[in-house]
This record gives structure tokens, C-alpha cells and sequence, in this order.
């Protein structure tokens, strides 16, 4: 799974055969240039999903919630039913126990669901940064009562972001649905996700530690933009 916010950017990860294309709301962070997911809204989200659904990948569109937008089931089937209008074929949403009937409902309405445990970056404010997660035996018996709730809401997979490896790879085996890792170690998950610009290097700003990058094309774009610039500064003026 790769996260994709644009349209070339899904042809040509779609091209390369991804399975799923993650709509994030991490795009608040590497496209808006918010400081966290908190800033991202429905509206945002439903922008990105259409610009990534026109170009008909094969790959599952799975389109974020964003915060606030599924405070009780019925508001959350709502919402849910506006991202596969734009061109979602799935949704995701952040929690577990408390997220479970906001789960089956969307379920319900015929609109499949990915979770995401383990740090949720819509609460990075209430908890005052991004925190490993699965740390003590307590910790990872939560995430794994959520995932299982989850699962039997109908959720088909559930993210695990930033848990600690040994963590992601017990509840991975004990959870009846596809973990997606992101910042779980390898070969911790039954698959894993990527932020774009992590994996392809144009975002030089902030790199997650847990990243690998498999390009660095933002020296590439700031030598062709400066490139560009010498060229057209280079031309003599014509005076008339």
C-alpha cells in the first residue's frame, strides 16, 4: 500500500502494482503543509480522492476520514458514502473499541473499512506527540482487544502504525484481518504502507525515522527548476 494525493502520482504507483492507494489525510502534512492531520478537512479529503479516483487505478482506493467526521454511525455511514462518491472503494478511520459500531454501520451501508491502531496522528494534540505504541504487555492486550473488535465489526484490515515489532507481530498473528505496518519493523504485519513522499524522497523536510526511501528526487526537482531558471535568465534581452 503507498499513499497517492494526486493524479499522476496514482497512474504511475498504479503502473508500478501496488495493491491499494491510501487517500491519507497525511496529505495535510506533506501537500498542505499543516502541521499535523488535525488542520485536514472532509472537503480536502474528498478533493484528493477524486483527482486519485480519475485515474481508475486497479489498485483499492481507500480514502481517509478525516478528524471529526465520524463522531456516531450515522454521521460516519454519511460522511463514508461522500469519499466513495468522489471515487473511494473503501474508507479508514482511526480506533477501535470506541470506533467498532461507527465500523459495522458503514459495513452495513455496503462501504468496506480499513482500521488503524496503534499511534493515531488525529490525536497527536491529546496526547501530546507521536508515541511509540505496544511498549508493556498492557499496551499491546488494548490494541489487540480493539483489532479484534474491529475485525468482528467487519473492518477487512487494520493499519498498525508505530507499534513496537515483538507488539505488531503478536497481535498480527492473533488478529482474524490483514495488519498493514507502517513504523513496525519488517516482516512484523501482513503487509505494509508507505507515505509517498518518504518512498520517493520530496519531502526533505522531515523524514520519519522509520522511513525508507527508495529515491531522493527533491535534489532533482530543485536542479531542474534552477536549471530552467538559468536557461531563461540567460537569453538576451531583445530592446526595440
Amino acid at each position: 500500500m503507498l499513499t497517492a494525493y494526486d493524479y499522476p502520482t496514482a497512474r504511475l504507483f498504479d503502473d508500478a502494482g501496488v495493491d491499494a492507494l491510501l487517500v491519507g489525510d497525511s496529505l495535510g502534512m506533506v501537500v498542505l503543509g499543516y502541521p499535523d492531520t488535525t488542520h485536514v478537512t472532509l472537503d480536502q479529503m474528498i478533493h484528493h480522492v477524486a483527482a486519485v479516483g480519475r485515474a481508475r487505478p486497479k489498485a483499492l482506493l481507500i480514502g481517509d476520514l478525516s478528524i471529526g467526521t465520524y463522531p456516531d454511525p450515522e454521521t460516519a455511514v454519511t460522511n463514508a458514502r461522500r469519499l466513495v462518491e468522489a471515487g473511494a472503494e473503501a474508507v479508514k478511520l482511526e480506533g477501535g473499541l470506541r470506533q467498532a459500531a461507527k465500523v459495522k454501520a458503514i459495513v452495513d451501508a455496503g462501504i468496506p473499512v480499513c482500521g488503524h491502531l496503534g499511534m493515531l496522528p488525529q490525536r497527536v494534540l491529546e496526547e501530546g506527540g507521536y508515541k511509540k505504541k505496544g511498549k508493556t504487555p498492557e499496551q499491546s492486550a488494548a490494541i489487540l482487544e480493539g483489532a479484534l473488535a474491529l475485525a468482528e465489526a467487519g473492518a477487512f484490515a487494520i493499519v498498525l502504525e508505530s507499534v513496537v515489532p515483538s507488539a505488531a507481530e503478536w497481535i498480527t498473528a492473533r488478529v482474524p484481518i490483514p495488519t498493514i505496518g507502517i513504523g513496525c519493523g519488517e516482516h512484523t504485519c501482513d503487509g505494509e504502507v508507505s507515505v509517498a513522499t518518504d518512498l520517493i524522497g520530496t519531502f526533505p523536510w522531515f523524514v520519519p525515522p522509520f522511513a525508507k526511501p527508495e529515491a531522493n528526487l527533491a535534489p532533482q526537482i530543485t536542479a531542474a527548476a534552477a536549471a530552467y531558471c538559468k536557461r531563461v535568465q540567460s537569453v538576451p534581452i531583445q530592446h526595440r
